[in-house]
């Protein structure tokens, strides 16, 4: 029999996301001594002869045209040789969770030993829950120990094992992570700088059937490699909101989970994510595009803060454009306002036909979406829409997306310089709300900023005369000022009206 593809409304029910995960004692690999590696290292959009740990030169594979057939497949050992030791096997463990007490009591008769549990007895023991550990992939992009994997695989974690094909190990720790599209980024502890490591490619470049290649750790099975072509692009699976994944028929299975999606240049076009659950043949990945513009963020802050213009959006349809009266066939139909927001004090109305923002072209409700969130907050953009059959452009300056209900709300790394933490006992992050400014969150006891009357979660708008916007301004303002003066201090508490006045002295140096 042949297993039919879910309806839409259960597909986001059958995807699974894919760490390998078991339940029981987590027990991290010994490091192991081996000669490093030579650093293999691919540019993009090149095709640089690379060289295998033995010393013999190879070559990326490709798709050569021979007489008398469309094309042929040369051998693709010379291209796994050259990537396969940036791909890594991820290691996490969580904590373990509180005991579940008398929950097993009262099970019907058969179901405890289905689950592993002889007798009807807890396999948790008189602890409680057992550690989980879980078992995922993920590539070195920089020779001084970052990785690229997904959010899923190290989210929760307490502990984070990474292994190099070569059989070295590292402990590692979380640098930043994104949920919504589940990416995370990682940094591997006492490398010497002499990693493999991979490159990100263009992923739009990329055309449906062009070959990929796909390298993981499917059901710990290490380095296991699997081959295919690129199926589709843009899908929406109904994950998150900036759903733009690729399709690829390559295997890839529980456990691949973060590993790269190769071209057959060596540069990883996308992170293997999420496979329709029972089907083969069908994998999805992020696009290395997407990737390589939440790194810096990932890096600097450990979370993506998104441009956020404050609006209900749908598709445009041929039946909304006949009855809005417009000859446009594509784009994203405003249906609703944010009251206050940035698209509101731009003079965005209900009914406009927006049709491009900056330099992208927007044919959906969804690319409008992902136009808008991978521009920078506070930023100013023109808008391209249709009006009552007019064409226009609007300038929006570019709010910050604030967290929706249910998503997890992500706190950003420490970003204050030391100075001023020193200083003024005084710590600030980007503002949580989506309004902009610098955000308290934390005050030294028996500091400036305490005798100030600067309490965790008012939001800084105004060091003296200047209007900040962010953390970078806020500090720059405070840094500055002279010692032994006092600083007007403009802050609002999210969720009241007006504004709050405050003073800080300024210690002398």
């Amino acid at each position: 029999m042949v297993r039919t593809l879910p309806s839409r409304r259960h597909l986001a029910r059958a995807l699974t996301l894919m760490p390998l995960v078991a339940l029981g004692a987590c027990k991290p690999a010994a490091d192991v001594a081996t000669p490093s590696r030579p650093t293999l290292s691919l540019k993009t959009g090149s095709t640089q002869t690379a060289t295998t740990p033995s010393g013999a030169k190879v070559e990326p594979a490709v798709y050569t045209p021979t007489p008398g057939s469309p094309g042929a497949l040369m051998s693709l050992a010379p291209l796994v040789d050259t990537v396969k030791g940036a791909v890594v096997n991820v290691e996490v463990q969580a904590r373990a969770r509180p005991a579940m007490g008398g929950m097993m009591q009262g099970l019907p008769p058969g179901l405890a030993e289905r689950f592993g549990m002889p007798g009807g007895q807890s396999p948790f023991g008189e602890g409680g829950a057992p550690a989980k550990q879980g078992l995922g992939s993920g590539f070195v992009i920089d020779p001084s120990g970052l990785v690229l994997t997904n959010n899923h695989v190290v989210e929760g974690a307490d502990l984070v094992r990474v292994k190099l094909e070569d059989g070295r190990a590292f402990d590692a720790e979380v640098l930043g992570r994104d949920s919504l599209t589940d990416v995370a980024l990682i940094q591997l502890k006492g490398v010497s700088g002499n990693l493999p490591f991979v490159k990100l490619g263009d992923s739009d470049g990329l055309r449906v059937g062009d070959p990929v290649m796909a390298i993981g750790n499917p059901f710990g099975l290490a380095s296991s490699v699997s081959a295919g072509i690129l199926s589709a692009r843009a899908r929406d699976i109904h994950a998150g909101p900036y759903d733009d994944f690729l399709q690829t028929d390559a295997a890839i299975n529980p456990g691949n989970s973060g590993g790269p999606l190769f071209n057959m240049k060596g540069e990883v076009v996308g992170m293997n994510t999420a496979i329709i659950g029972g089907a083969t043949g069908i994998g999805f990945a992020v696009p290395a595009n997407l990737i390589q513009a939440l790194l810096p963020q990932l890096q600097e802050t450990g979370v993506v803060r998104r441009g956020w213009v404050g609006l209900a959006v749908q598709d445009l349809t041929p039946e909304l454009a006949r009855a809005l009266r417009v000859d446009a066939a594509k784009g994203a139909v405003v249906a609703g306002v944010s009251a206050g927001g940035p698209g509101e004090k731009a003079g965005l109305r209900e009914e406009d036909i927006i049709t491009s923002v900056g330099e992208r072209a927007v044919d959906s409700a969804g690319s409008l979406t992902r136009a808008v969130a991978l521009l920078k907050p506070g930023s100013e953009v023109k808008v391209s829409l249709v009006r009552g059959g007019k064409a226009m452009e609007v300038p929006v300056k570019l709010g910050t997306r604030p967290t929706q209900r249910g998503e997890e709300e992500m706190t950003p790394r420490d970003t204050t310089p030391a100075p001023l933490s020193k200083r003024l006992g005084l710590r600030l992050s980007e503002a949580q709300d989506g309004s902009g400014g610098a955000q308290v969150v934390a005050v030294e006891s028996g500091s400036a900023a305490e005798r100030a009357g600067l309490m965790p979660g008012m939001v800084l708008t105004q060091v003296g005369d200047q209007k900040v916007s962010g953390v970078a301004e806020a500090a720059q303002a405070l840094t500055s000022a002279e010692p032994g003066s006092a600083l007007l201090l403009r802050a609002r508490v999210p969720g009241q009206d007006g504004a709050l006045l405050r003073a800080i002295e300024v210690p002398q140096r």
